[in-house]
């Protein structure tokens, strides 16, 4: 199948799971992952109407933004370094992956030189793995309060990565956790934070992720094919 009936299927698997959880779809965006992908599979992906992508690596993702002259929105979704900021400042409408008060400074640092504010999801480790990146359910609130005092940066939600299963369905406790830290967050009402998005749920999983709540999904293999 092309990269075009992939998103068909895709965005028809979307609309299925945001119905059955009595859910709108258009509160649910997807994220193409574009990571090893070259610029002719972005270009072919726009043409089929997606302009929203998500890229891992700060290296690729510069060289990309001068390769892919389409009118994309890019989000960083990968581990993040503080050195690596700098490259991405302005970039990016969103980063999925902040997990540490350094880091949170750091896009501050950088977006408050280009006089602008970026918008971030806190990443939550919620499975505990020792593997993933992301600050603890624990910890998040803390977080989250540090990073509202940045002048330069907005908390719009979480992100989290669940384990690796091959029955999506052993995920979905993880994205159910997720959503309950949000509203548990939301409920606190801290000025300039907004708990309005979820990132969550990848190509194996993402229909569960959509029935606990997710609205961004980072889909990569499901549309472009296997790395």
């Amino acid at each position: 199948m092309s990269i075009s009936d992939n998103l068909a299927e895709i965005h028809r698997r979307i609309r299925t799971a945001a119905g059955s959880a009595g859910r709108n779809p258009d509160g649910i965006r997807l994220v193409a992952v574009s990571k090893t992908r070259p610029a002719a599979d972005i270009s072919e992906a726009c043409a089929a109407g997606q302009l929203l992508f998500g890229e891992n690596y700060v290296q690729e993702f510069a060289a990309k933004t001068v390769e892919v002259q389409d009118p994309v929105e890019w989000h960083f979704i990968g581990h993040l370094q503080s050195n690596k900021v700098k490259y991405i400042a302005g970039k990016v409408a969103l980063i999925h992956s902040v997990d540490r008060l350094a880091l949170a400074e750091e896009i501050d640092r950088q977006w408050g030189r280009l006089g602008s504010v970026c918008n971030i999801l806190v990443q939550v480790n919620i499975s505990g793995e020792a593997s993933k990146s992301g600050t603890t359910a624990a910890g998040a609130l803390h977080l989250i309060r540090a990073c509202a005092q940045l002048p330069n940066v907005r908390v719009l939600g979480l992100m989290t990565m669940p384990p690796f299963f091959d029955d999506p369905e052993a995920a979905r406790p993880c994205f159910a956790e997720l959503r309950c830290l949000s509203q548990a967050i939301a409920a606190e009402q801290i000025a300039g934070v907004e708990m309005r998005e979820l990132s969550m749920g990848m190509s194996g999983d993402f229909e569960a992720a959509i029935q606990e709540g997710a609205t961004l999904v980072r889909v990569g293999t499901a549309i472009f094919g296997a790395r």
